[in-house]
């Protein structure tokens, strides 16, 4: 990926939600030169200076410190026509180092990559779920992990896991249904197999991520919705990360989406499913990729449009609410595209704007992802570039 631009970096950064303490100025310091080469490309020390509001000696001093990890570089002088003498760019080192981000979100295989700090694809892996769950599921991770890291050009700064459910700040997992994954440790097993450090959060949260540093998207108000076994959605307000209490934000795909009666435009969604939380008729037994594939096979173009269009519907129905109290300006979906976009989108669309004042949707963007399938696995990089260096 290239910088950013300084037209839209402000709006890019994801705001800070902690208070700065004396003994972590240094490291916020830190990563505020690393942000600005991140988004902005090869700076002078000066304009570093001028950009971050740090003084000039505080630069000199941190541009030191990364020279010597090897993070940045010097790439002769700037161009500018300043009077004086010419300052020598810096710039970051995005061939320095790799980073390995892993997708969990598909119900058939694990995707991972090997991955620049440009956010450059490397090298791609992949493996086969084959049903399995529990400790299976993680022993199966972990040799894809491994995979990836000796598949690395460079050193590794670090791996990024975007897992299904609930996940907590260190990493562990609380709860997974789908994987049979409950108050799972899975940052610091993999940690401690790999040797690098591991960052794992929520599947729709690194997503959230990937599309709001790599995807064009406006932190003012994003939902991006994640569909693949599961389905669970990442928010973005006002430049935050919205986590919730207990960390469970977002875990749209248990909301009770269907009842005995429901009808949706004559469209019978059927009995409620029996979902892997233990409840029945949740929006994941209809929205999942999984039920939608049952729901559509052997049926013609016609029936498929009709069938997936009852499901957007359905989609449209339950993020109403959501759109309206959150003022929410882009919805994003991911996941195949031959299952959400066309009919079930538009009909999700539709929903969306009968069941919400004007207001509210006449502007909403509800748009397929603009990362394509690598929006997960640049989400993932970001977590490592967050956690590692400071830069989102």
């Amino acid at each position: 990926m290239t910088a950013l631009g300084e037209s839209t970096r402000q709006r890019r950064l994801l705001r800070p939600t902690a208070k700065v303490l004396p003994e972590h100025a240094r490291a916020h310091n830190r990563s505020l030169v690393l942000q600005q080469l991140f988004h902005d490309g090869p700076r002078s020390r000066a304009d570093l200076a001028r950009t971050t509001g740090l003084t000039r000696v505080t630069i000199s001093d941190l541009v030191g410190s990364l020279l010597s990890e090897g993070l940045v570089t010097e790439l002769g002088t700037s161009a500018e026509g300043r009077p004086g003498k010419p300052g020598t760019l810096v710039g970051l080192r995005t061939d320095g180092f790799s980073v390995v981000a892993v997708d969990l979100a598909d119900d058939e295989r694990m995707h991972g990559a090997v991955l620049d700090l440009s956010g450059t694809v490397l090298e791609r892996r992949s493996a086969a779920v084959e049903g399995r769950t529990g400790a299976a599921a993680v022993e199966a991770l972990l040799e894809l992990c491994r995979e990836l890291v000796a598949a690395a050009p460079e050193q590794v700064l670090g791996v990024g896991v975007g897992s299904p459910g609930v996940v907590d700040p260190d990493g562990t997992v609380l709860q997974a249904p789908n994987r049979d994954w409950f108050d799972l440790p899975l940052a610091s097993q993999l940690a401690g197999a790999l040797g690098v450090p591991v960052h794992v959060a929520n599947d729709a949260n690194t997503a959230a991520l990937g599309e709001f540093t790599y995807g064009g998207a406006s932190g003012g108000g994003l939902l991006v919705l994640t569909v693949g076994g599961g389905v669970g959605a990442g928010i973005v307000l006002d430049g935050v990360l919205v986590q919730g209490h207990e960390h469970a934000a977002g875990e749209i795909g248990h909301v009770t989406a269907v009842d005995e009666r429901d009808d949706v435009d004559g469209a019978p969604l059927g009995r409620p499913a029996r979902c892997a939380c233990g409840r029945s008729g949740c929006l994941e037994t209809v929205l999942s990729v999984p039920a939608m594939r049952r729901r559509v096979e052997g049926l013609d173009a016609e029936g498929r449009a009709a069938a997936l269009a009852s499901v957007g519907r359905r989609l449209g129905i339950v993020l109403a609410p959501v759109v309206s109290a959150l003022n929410l300006s882009e919805v994003v979906l991911s996941g195949p595209r031959e299952l959400l976009d066309g009919p079930l989108r538009d009909a999700a669309l539709g929903a969306l704007r009968e069941r919400t004042m004007p207001v509210v949707s006449s502007s909403l963007q509800l748009r397929m992802t603009s990362l394509g399938e690598d929006g997960a696995l640049s989400g993932a990089a970001v977590l490592v570039l967050s956690g590692q260096l400071g830069v989102s």
